[in-house]
């Protein structure tokens, strides 16, 4: 089969956190029941007026810098005419001509080369309102009517499905650490359509668009069945069509929706009912005053401090911990300690009882106490599984919950190495079979440590003290 080099671009609608819709002051949610958050303006009575979202704006402008772009300052709306049930005005708001950004870029990573999957422009639109199809009926939700998109379009540059999931793995972290979106892909809140085409060089061949895809996953199994798809066409001596077609993620194939004979005249003009934007560079710089530390920043920092890779990556996965575990990061602790702790004990706590660590009585400073006790040996991690509920739940001090549960820990080396030589002399057998490599006979003797003095050593300098001892 005869070597095709595939061209890809994606585009991404992102539904934008507000407390109320771009042009109207109904409440941006979602959840709720159907057409309940709705008001004239997002049914598009006639006579209406929308007012612009000022926050949106600024949404924007954190979404253009985060993602390399170059912002307009002067800029304005634009109205994209269509009639489809889901638009009753029969004109979608957007922006055509003046994008808030340009030429940006996303930086990824894909089997140890960077490259940078680059953006041609980011527009603030409005979304329509939800369909839902029942046999020959189109019901109507109006709730979505005039939610802030954010729509990211990148060039025809990605060139295989790694590259692509990366991208949208990466640009969903950004967005979702901005604070911009939440990217909830199952809830609708980020969608993305892929434009694939192959070609026996580098130009560009006839492209298909594949719409809304479910899920990142999903749009790399698209791509690569859509190029399968084309390839075939191709072998075959037939040529392909411009065509709009969905993922069918359990035939695993792309399906057709629509040929596109001609193209889309929208009719775009200038928004007459909002005025031009003109954004200062005080504006500007008062909208990126609230971004927070970003992921690649984060992984500098926690590099600097001396976090594992894998650790890294799982404190940056979940936003929550991270935010706390930023906070602690103003005191002077054993930070390593204090990450697989997180990472482990405190984080599988928070999963079963679908828990934010901030709805508990976690305090730094309970925290600092525990993560120090763990260090000098005074707690085990035994210790700690006994008492995270109490810990995360109560406002016992550590002191408190080691009284409660009995805690009493003996860390003085000298009584430790008694009780070993007191082991080592009554096991000779268990001795030898350490001896001969035999790694079940070390348990044996850290059981009879733990027996002799009742489970009140500390168990890592017991076990490290005792292979010390064998090893002489």
């Amino acid at each position: 089969m005869t070597n095709y080099v595939p061209t890809i671009g994606i585009e991404v609608h992102v539904e934008v956190k507000s407390k109320s819709k771009l042009f109207s002051n109904s409440a941006n949610t979602y959840g709720m029941a159907t057409n309940t958050d709705v008001n004239v303006i997002d049914l598009g009575y006639p006579g209406t007026l929308p007012t612009i979202n000022k926050e949106i704006i600024k949404q924007g402008i954190r979404a253009a810098h985060i993602l390399n772009c170059n912002i307009t300052h002067k800029m304005h709306f634009d109205r994209k005419n269509y009639f489809y049930p889901d638009n009753p005005k029969n004109y979608q708001i957007t922006q055509n001509r003046t994008p808030i950004g340009t030429n940006g870029y996303v930086e990824i990573e894909v089997d140890g080369i960077k490259k940078k999957i680059e953006i041609e422009e980011i527009h603030i639109e409005e979304d329509t309102c939800k369909s839902a199809h029942r046999g020959n009926v189109s019901l109507l939700d109006f709730n979505r009517a005039g939610v802030p998109l954010i729509e990211i379009v990148t060039k025809p540059c990605i060139n295989n499905s790694k590259e692509a999931t990366s991208y949208l793995t990466k640009l969903k972290e950004l967005l979702f650490y901005a604070n911009i979106s939440d990217c909830k892909m199952e809830e609708g809140s980020m969608r993305c359509d892929a434009n694939v085409s192959i070609s026996k060089d580098n130009t560009l061949g006839v492209k298909t668009e594949i719409k809304n895809i479910s899920s990142i996953h999903n749009v790399g199994l698209a791509i690569l069945e859509e190029i399968n798809r084309q390839k075939e066409i191709l072998e075959s001596g037939n040529t392909i069509k411009e065509e709009t077609r969905r993922f069918d993620d359990k035939q695993n194939k792309t399906i057709l929706m629509r040929v596109k004979e001609t193209g889309n005249d929208y009719r775009y003009f200038i928004e007459p009912d909002i005025p031009y934007l003109e954004l200062t560079d005080e504006f500007i710089t008062d909208a990126l005053k609230t971004l927070p530390l970003l992921p690649d920043e984060l992984r500098e920092k926690y590099k600097k401090i001396g976090l594992t890779p894998l650790q890294i990556e799982k404190i940056i996965a979940n936003r929550a911990l991270n935010s706390y575990f930023l906070g602690l990061l103003e005191y002077k602790t054993n930070y390593t300690i204090a990450i697989n702790l997180l990472l482990s004990d405190i984080a599988s706590y928070l999963n079963k009882h679908n828990k934010l660590i901030t709805d508990t009585n976690l305090t730094y400073d309970k925290l600092v106490t525990v993560i120090n006790s763990l260090e000098s040996g005074e707690l085990s991690n035994k210790n700690i599984k006994e008492i995270i509920p109490s810990l995360m739940e109560t406002d016992k001090t550590l002191e408190q919950l080691k009284d409660e549960f009995n805690i009493k820990n003996i860390t003085d080396n000298s009584f430790i190495k008694d009780i070993i030589t007191k082991v080592i002399e009554n096991n000779p057998d268990s001795v030898n079979d350490y001896k001969n490599g035999h790694d079940r006979a070390i348990k044996y003797l850290m059981g009879q440590v733990m027996k002799e003095t009742k489970g009140s050593v500390n168990p890592k300098i017991a076990n490290d003290l005792l292979i010390d001892t064998l090893n002489k």
